[in-house]
């Protein structure tokens, strides 16, 4: 039997052997191709920066500090590559002293030796090497958008420490205008104690970039002792001293507003019912006496007013001749009868009437007339504004002294959802 040998025929085996590595290599790269991929916003990291900071410098980057990374490998290997597993560093060592350049170099260290090539781009991180300096600022409060809960205001609010020091590359120190304690008050309700942080601004507003300063708060940080008030809305008081003239009687007092809002610690607020207005005489007087009066003067001790406008009020203690009584109604009570359908009827918020009566005086002291007064709206069928005459449902010896209308608006039912709006209306009785 003839016997082979591995040499028999080696230059065929040869030939065999390089074309099998290139079909191996022709399905490799048509299965797993090399190609390129670009990783935006990659951070870099600048290290020995200590060779500027040890001689009493400081720096800045001119421009962004993240790169682009363009990454040449196979296709399994991009599939898994991430933003998080390219490293970016600047070595301040071998920053060109001319030009500011410090070349960016890219590694990707869980793939080492499965890529074929990695640069950023751009290729150079600028620096500009500049004297350090500080700045002191007074820190103030911010809330931003939050709130207190409903019902309650913020008081006094004590930053603490009350300034900071602020150190860096000068050039940026000079744009900062003001050093803000940021905290968060939202739902608070009673006093507290919050952890601030620090955001500083430019004259315009603009929030600074602190990435290259520093300061002196350190582990503490900033600490905002928050005073929390109570809100409250309470009715205005009024006295009287005097005896009105001959034939006439004081009948009571109104106010304009009829509340005000104050606030204050709520122990002591929960304490106030009302506000007390000193003393009207009304000796001698024949008719209403009115008196504007600033209120703010007679609040009780660490309680003030939300709304400063509100400050001045008009009270009026009124005096009527005996045997008459005027009641002040309001429009919002008046029923509406024989309002015709798809109609609604509207009028001003807080609309009032005055009707003013005659009788015997104790029967007018015992009128009430909250279920007696309406207007009958069987004649206004088309929209527009009437003046109506109202009608006074009132017991035998007692008389309205004068007739009285109130102005309605009439308007076809508006649709909302799906159902008839009735905002602003009153169909009573109908």
């Amino acid at each position: 039997m003839k016997k082979y040998k591995f040499t028999d025929n080696l230059g065929l085996k040869i030939i065999a052997v390089i074309f099998a590595a290139f079909l191996w290599l022709i399905v490799v790269n048509l299965d797993n191709p090399v190609s390129t991929q670009t990783f935006s916003e990659v951070p870099v990291t600048i290290i020995n920066e200590d060779i500027i900071l040890s001689a009493g410098d400081t720096y800045q980057v001119l421009g962004e500090e993240k790169v682009s990374v363009v990454v040449s490998a196979t296709r399994q290997v991009r599939q898994k590559l991430t933003k998080e597993d390219i490293v970016a560093t600047a070595d301040i060592k071998e920053m060109d002293t001319s030009t500011g350049l410090v070349p960016i170099k890219i590694s990707i260290p869980n793939y080492a030796g499965k890529y074929e090539s990695a640069e950023a781009a751009p290729r150079n991180l600028q620096i500009q090497r500049e004297k350090s300096g500080k700045k002191v600022l007074s820190l103030t409060v911010s809330t931003g958008d939050s709130k207190v809960r409903d019902g309650y205001i913020l008081g006094d609010m004590t930053v603490n420490p009350d300034k900071v020091t602020i150190t860096g590359p000068e050039s940026i120190l000079d744009q900062i205008d003001r050093a803000v304690a940021l905290i968060d008050v939202e739902g608070l309700a009673k006093d507290s104690e919050e952890t601030a942080k620090l955001g500083l601004y430019d004259i315009s507003g603009n929030p600074i970039s602190q990435t290259r300063l520093g300061n002196n708060l350190g582990e503490g940080g900033i600490t905002v002792s928050v005073e929390v008030l109570k809100i409250k809305s309470v009715p205005i008081s009024l006295s009287v001293s005097g005896t009105p003239a001959e034939g006439y009687k004081y009948t009571g007092y109104s106010s304009e507003p009829e509340t005000v809002q104050i606030y204050g610690e709520k122990d002591v607020v929960d304490k106030i019912e009302e506000i007390d207005v000193p003393v009207i005489d009304v000796s001698g007087a024949s008719q209403p006496i009115q008196k504007s009066v600033n209120i703010s003067e007679y609040l009780p001790e660490g309680v003030q007013l939300v709304d400063e406008k509100t400050a001045n009020i008009t009270v009026t203690a009124m005096v009527e001749e005996e045997g008459t009584r005027t009641i002040n109604f309001m429009v919002s009570s008046i029923q509406i009868n024989n309002l015709a359908e798809g109609l609604q009827v509207s009028y001003e918020p807080d609309a009032e009437i005055a009707l003013r009566f005659s009788g015997d005086q104790k029967a007018l002291e015992m009128l009430d007339i909250s279920n007696a007064v309406s207007v009958d709206m069987s004649a206004y069928v088309v929209p527009g504004v009437y003046d109506v005459h109202v009608d006074v449902d009132i017991p035998e010896g007692i008389t309205l002294m004068k007739k009285v209308t109130v102005q309605l608006t009439v308007a076809e039912k508006e649709q909302e959802d799906g159902n008839e709006s009735d905002t602003n209306t009153e169909q009573k009785g109908q």
